[in-house]
């Protein structure tokens, strides 16, 4: 088809003139018309949205900064409330320590964020459990056993403890600030930002006091994190380009920045805090030093503030936020923008300027249509030539046009595109078609796959309906095996939906696999006594001691349980099982056993999920089990101890009675012999009579002592208390022993601060404590020798150490444990020559004890020997105890 067009004299003012011409000159009027206006809209409204924008940065920035603090800073109380928990039903005591270690191990595996967990007592006890790795932790312990220092421990994997060199002297975790804060606020608390004495970092710590029923303080359970952490959490968090978080105190001291500079600088190998102020970094130094301008004193904060400030010439947004979300903590949040990161809002200004631009070119179209009217006619030929092309109609047809050269140029590319077109819908229809087909197939395997998560969802919740069941069963709690095995059996059939459930044990000498409970899905039947011999079955045995877990979805190929086929599989056609191990202990103790018959089965993950529950509850079941037992042995070796007791008190009022008289008698009759007063005796008989009386005096002082030690230990002595002068406690200690002395011209002396103040204390035992000890200190000290007593008080005026120190013959550090154990004397060439009961230096320790103090002895072989007694003096103020951790 050819069709030909003209062109009408419509606008005879144009003629001859270039089409481009006249549509350039047009369009170019109206699009400068157009994009002169936006300019100025775009311009006006760019500033006002930078200012809209930061806005809502700033707050949104702050928002999250304040949420992820909360979430952060409740993470301690949900730990130390479950500890609360744990204390109040009895699992843990706050006079026992040594039973949170591994508690507080398995703690920080569930809580990673909590650096450090503490727990320190009334006592000076202390432990602290600090997470390195996943695999190594290190303890921090001070109690008795250490003498009140702290000592440090690394802790691998498989519970190995490893002591290292720091030790830090007479350390009183109830002078420290996480113990004080706890103290001070009688309830759940956040301490000050405080320095570690282990390390040169910054610590903040949660704490919660203990109580007893009658109020009375027991301890504080604390969590100790570096503030770094704080940073590392601001860090996570963009705000805009360049822009910073930084949280302060109401001092003005920085607490964390979102930038990699510490809130502190070293100082003599010591953190000291830093102003934000005085921060390293311009940008927060700059927005800090504003702030104290714009306000004198920070805590007239007490609400959302918005600013702006200029700096380097360029303006910056502020937002301060105050945060006072938990006890102790009193923040201020700052968020600090520049404005140069909001250009983004520039772009979004180009886009409307686009728009703008757009409809310019709308505007210009209109008029350009007026200008081209006047091709009106191929237009409207080349849109009926696009229908019959859209429709096939004539698409064998060219068309020709002729007049306008740029028109008949247009026209060939049609001509052109029409040829391309028809081989585009052809393969286009082509393509639909195939696409139609993909479509239904991949509809159909959306429908699988759709089902296939429903039935795995069924399956889910069954399963956890059955561990629900089983969590909140008695016979579980209660340790009672039988019952609970077959429970753990039977649910486990049922939700797995396999013929049979199997627990087994390993023997005592783990010889041989015996079947505790078997339960039968298809008759419902319980059954025992099976068993499985490691000699038979070696690689069976090998591969449940080696793998948690053993999924076999073929029986007959997997050579893990091949041994097992010919006997115990294909006779009941048990063509796929699962295994799961039962670790109790660190060790295998057994195995849950699931067999599928008939039907061949793929072991899910959400199913070996399952068994491995099961076999942790079987595990539980065990242990508690055990535990029951072990209670029921200390019951009865309790009764045993309460019924030795009993004699042992019978026994020694009958032997006070039956050998004090009697006692008492033959020394009266041996010193009215020694008087003559039955004749003159020989000097045999004198010394006989001598020897006599020194024994038996010193039997009845044997007595005394025990029946004294005896009250003691079964709290029948009540101490005397009264205020006693420290000087006067001393010299008259010292003149019980000044005759003995004067004898071996030993020389005494002491050495006593001036002006201390008087002690509560029960002087007539006290006393009796430094007589002792400045007995030991003359007897074993040669001739010409020197005894004196040391007072000296703690830096806190909480405690006061009374030192007996001697020249003498002293002894081997290796001996010094022996020096507290009834009846037991250190021998050596001079000790036996000196007689002694072997219960002075314990009748120390226990009325030491008493008094809330201990005893503790330093001696070197050859040059003499310390004894230390440390007593309570003053009470702590809270001003006084200064001491950061």
């Amino acid at each position: 088809m050819n069709k030909n067009t003209g062109q009408s004299g419509v606008f005879p003012l144009f003629k001859g003139v270039p089409l481009r011409r006249i549509l350039v000159a047009l369009f170019v009027l109206q699009i400068f018309l157009a994009v002169g206006l936006t300019a100025y809209l775009s311009i006006r409204n760019g500033q006002m949205a930078v200012n809209e924008v930061a806005s809502e940065l700033r707050y949104e920035v702050a928002n999250r900064v304040e949420q992820n603090l909360q979430a952060y800073l409740s993470t301690p109380r949900q730990v130390l409330r479950g500890n609360q928990n744990i204390i109040d039903i009895g699992l843990l005591k706050m006079e026992n320590l040594a039973t949170w270690e591994s508690y507080l191990i398995k703690q920080l595996e569930i809580f990673p964020d909590a650096v450090v967990l503490t727990a320190s007592n009334e006592q000076q006890e202390h432990l602290g459990v600090e997470k390195l790795n996943d695999r190594q932790y290190l303890l921090r312990k001070a109690d008795k056993s250490t003498g009140s220092d702290l000592y440090t421990y690394k802790i691998d994997s498989l519970g190995q403890r490893t002591q290292l060199p720091e030790v830090i002297k007479n350390y009183d975790a109830r002078s420290r600030p996480s113990y004080q804060a706890a103290v001070t606020a009688k309830k759940f608390s956040f301490s000050p930002i405080f320095t570690s004495i282990t390390e040169p970092t910054l610590l903040i710590s949660a704490s919660q006091p203990i109580y007893d029923s009658q109020g009375e303080l027991l301890g504080v359970n604390s969590t100790l994190t570096h503030v770094s952490q704080i940073g590392d959490l601001l860090q996570n968090i963009k705000v805009g380009k360049s822009g910073q978080v930084f949280i302060i105190e109401r001092s003005g001291l920085l607490v964390a920045s979102s930038t990699t500079e510490e809130p502190f600088r070293l100082q003599n190998g010591k953190p000291i805090r830093l102003a934000a102020s005085q921060s390293g970094n311009a940008f927060t130094q700059a927005s800090a030093k504003y702030l104290e301008t714009k306000f004198s004193n920070f805590d007239q904060i007490q609400s959302l503030q918005q600013l702006d400030f200029s700096f380097d010439g360029k303006r910056q947004f502020l937002e301060i936020r105050p945060l006072q979300s938990e006890p102790n903590i009193n923040w201020l949040i700052v968020v600090a923008v520049p404005e140069a990161d909001f250009m983004g809002q520039i772009d979004r200004n180009t886009q409307t300027t686009i728009f703008l631009c757009l409809g310019a070119l709308g505007l210009a179209t209109l008029l350009g249509i007026i200008a081209a009217r006047w091709i009106t006619q191929p237009i409207i030929y080349f849109s009926m030539a696009t229908k019959d092309l859209a429709n096939f109609t004539n698409s064998e047809d060219s068309m020709a046009i002729q007049g306008i050269k740029e028109v008949e140029v247009l026209g060939e590319s049609f001509n052109e595109m029409m040829q391309q077109l028809r081989k585009i819908f052809t393969a286009q229809i082509t393509k639909n078609e195939e696409l139609e087909l993909q479509v239904k197939q991949r509809t159909q395997e959306l429908q699988q796959e759709i089902q296939k998560n429903i039935n795995s969802e069924q399956k889910l919740v069954q399963h956890n309906q059955a561990l629900a069941e089983l969590a909140n069963h008695s016979a579980i709690s209660k340790g009672k095996l039988e019952t609970a095995f077959k429970i753990i059996t039977e649910k486990a059939a049922n939700a797995l939906e396999v013929e049979q459930v199997s627990v087994w044990l390993f023997n005592s000498d783990r010889t041989k696999l015996q079947c505790i409970s078997l339960y039968e899905r298809s008759n419902q039947k319980h059954s025992v006594g099976l068993e499985r011999d490691r000699a038979d079955y070696p690689i069976y045995f090998k591969s449940l001691t080696s793998a948690r877990i053993i999924a076999v979805t073929d029986t007959r190929t997997d050579l893990r349980i091949q041994e097992l086929w010919d006997e115990q599989l294909e006779p009941k056609n048990i063509v796929s099982l699962i295994n799961t191990s039962i670790w109790v202990g660190g060790e295998v103790v057994g195995t849950v056993l699931y067999e599928q018959i008939d039907i061949p089965r793929i072991w899910e993950l959400s199913e070996q999920n399952f068994v491995s529950s099961i076999a942790e509850f079987v595990a539980l079941t065990l242990e508690v089990c055990d535990r029951k037992s072990a209670e029921s042995a200390l019951r009865e070796a309790k009764e045993a101890a309460e019924v030795a007791n009993r004699a042992k008190k019978t026994f020694l009022g009958n032997m006070s009675h039956e050998l004090r008289t009697p006692l008492s008698s033959i020394l009266e009759i041996a010193e009215a012999l020694q008087n003559e007063v039955y004749g003159t005796l020989t000097e045999e008989q004198r010394q006989f009579l001598n020897t006599l009386e020194s024994s038996g005096k010193n039997l009845l002082e044997l007595i005394n002592q025990i029946l004294e030690l005896t009250d003691i230990e079964s709290s029948k002595i009540q101490l005397q208390l009264a205020a006693t002068s420290i000087p006067g406690l001393c010299d008259s200690s010292l003149s019980f022993v000044k005759n003995l002395a004067l004898q071996k011209n030993i020389q005494l002396s002491v050495q006593i601060p001036e002006e201390l103040e008087p002690i509560e204390v029960d002087e007539r035992r006290i006393r009796q404590v430094f007589i002792n000890l400045l007995s030991n200190a003359v007897k074993f000290t040669h001739d010409g020798g020197k005894v004196w007593i040391e007072v000296q008080p703690t830096s806190t005026n909480e405690y006061i150490f009374f030192s007996v120190v001697d020249t003498g013959i002293g002894m081997l550090s290796d001996d010094l444990f022996q020096l507290f154990q009834p009846f037991v004397q250190v021998e050596n060439a001079s000790t036996r020559r000196s007689a002694g009961t072997g219960l002075g230096l314990v009748m120390v320790q226990k009325i030491v004890e008493l008094h809330g103090g201990t005893v503790h002895a330093e001696s070197q072989l050859g040059k003499g020997s310390r004894f230390t007694v440390k007593l309570p003096w003053k009470k702590v103020r809270e001003e006084e105890v200064i001491i950061n951790y």
